[in-house]
């Protein structure tokens, strides 16, 4: 039955999405625990292994090798846009690309209806990548550079109002690491998205906010119905992000699917908006208009690349959404693209989701 309901949502035409506005160039590291040869080395396994090794180093000095294995196109509008583009939805691209484009883009932004760089400068990112998890250390202080006045300027030609007239979904991406985002989000609220003749939805990424100050997420989230005025507002999160937000709002914390999704319902009535996912590596829940629903993932023990992974998530969840796909099976789809992602290192068409679902579906993912 679930497997059908994929299928249909699938089938139907994929709608365009416009997504904006952080691009950051990753590299991906690998920390060395021992090496054998100039070929072979055993990496330090996980994060708690990691964090063993650096509290052992306080009061001395240590060094550890560390293997960049690869130089990625990175930050969550660029991944997002990249999982929808592999599944056929045209993707209008606004983001922090640099000027000119940071080459490290180019095959990405290649696969992209548009591309519109409003930044002199990506971010950097280095993430040390583990078998439970990822750290990632970014630089990102040209990101302040991205200021409502900036952005003022820059919709001036009708580009981007243009591309939010015609798009099914407009997604928000990393609020965190730019300082100016809610001013921004305040100013396209006013010049862009309450003038549009439908209420186009959107769907938010905040990026984790253990960062900034209580002052500043209580900005943020003051400014959500404002956006819920324009259209429907979805909020992803994982469960690092939703307990946050949690401790923020003086809600009950969640470590269970059950917990998750009385988190994710009580989130939404605070905050005062459409609907709310969160997930985590083993399950994801939403609580929307439809009420709560659940689904366990297609946990991968080993997997090939863990960054991106929950942007990938939410472009099978938008897919689904755009298609008018129940909450089961937009989560479905969603957990479908990201457990292809992290056993494969890309984005899956649609093609290869339809049979990482069916595979799912039989017990013989590996």
């Amino acid at each position: 039955m679930i497997r059908a309901a994929c299928q249909q949502a699938l089938a139907r035409p994929p709608r365009s999405v416009v997504v904006g506005f952080d691009g950051f160039v990753d590299e991906m590291v690998t920390l060395v625990a021992e090496r054998q040869s100039l070929e072979a080395f055993t990496p330090v396994p996980d994060i708690a292994t990691f964090g063993a090794l650096v509290s052992a180093a306080a009061g001395h000095s240590s060094l550890r090798e560390i293997v960049v294995h690869d130089i990625h196109p990175g930050g969550c509008a660029v991944n997002l846009g990249d999982g929808l583009a592999a599944l056929g939805n045209p993707v209008d691209c606004y983001a922090t690309l640099g000027e000119p484009v940071h080459p490290a883009f180019s095959a990405t932004l290649a696969r992209f209806r548009k591309s519109v760089s409003w930044g002199r400068e990506p971010g950097r990112t280095i993430a040390f990548e583990f078998s439970d998890g990822k750290l990632m250390f970014s630089s990102v202080r040209q990101l302040a550079e991205f200021t409502p006045a900036d952005v003022q300027a820059r919709l001036a030609n009708g580009e981007y109002a243009a591309s939010c007239r015609d798009a099914a979904l407009i997604a928000l991406t990393d609020w965190t690491l730019y300082p100016h985002m809610t001013g921004v989000w305040d100013l396209l609220a006013a010049e862009v998205f309450s003038r549009l003749e439908h209420r186009t939805p959107f769907f938010i990424d905040l990026v984790d906010p253990s960062s900034r100050s209580e002052a500043d997420l209580l900005g943020m989230t003051r400014l959500l119905p404002r956006l819920e005025s324009c259209g429907d507002v979805t909020l992803g999160l994982n469960g690092n992000e939703a307990n946050i937000l949690a401790r923020l709002l003086k809600l009950p914390e969640a470590a269970d699917a059950a917990q998750s999704a009385v988190l994710a319902m009580k989130l939404r009535e605070v905050l005062g908006i459409s609907r709310v996912v969160i997930h985590w590596t083993r399950f994801a829940v939403e609580s929307g208009p439809q009420g709560n629903a659940e689904v366990e993932g297609p946990f991968c023990e080993a997997p090939l690349k863990s960054t991106g992974a929950g942007d990938r998530f939410n472009a099978g969840y938008i897919r689904g959404l755009t298609a008018g796909a129940d909450p089961e099976t937009c989560l479905r789809l969603a957990c479908g693209v990201s457990g292809f992602f992290v056993r494969s290192a890309r984005s899956p068409s649609q093609a290869e989701l339809l049979k990482f679902l069916a595979d799912w579906d039989s017990g013989s993912l590996p």
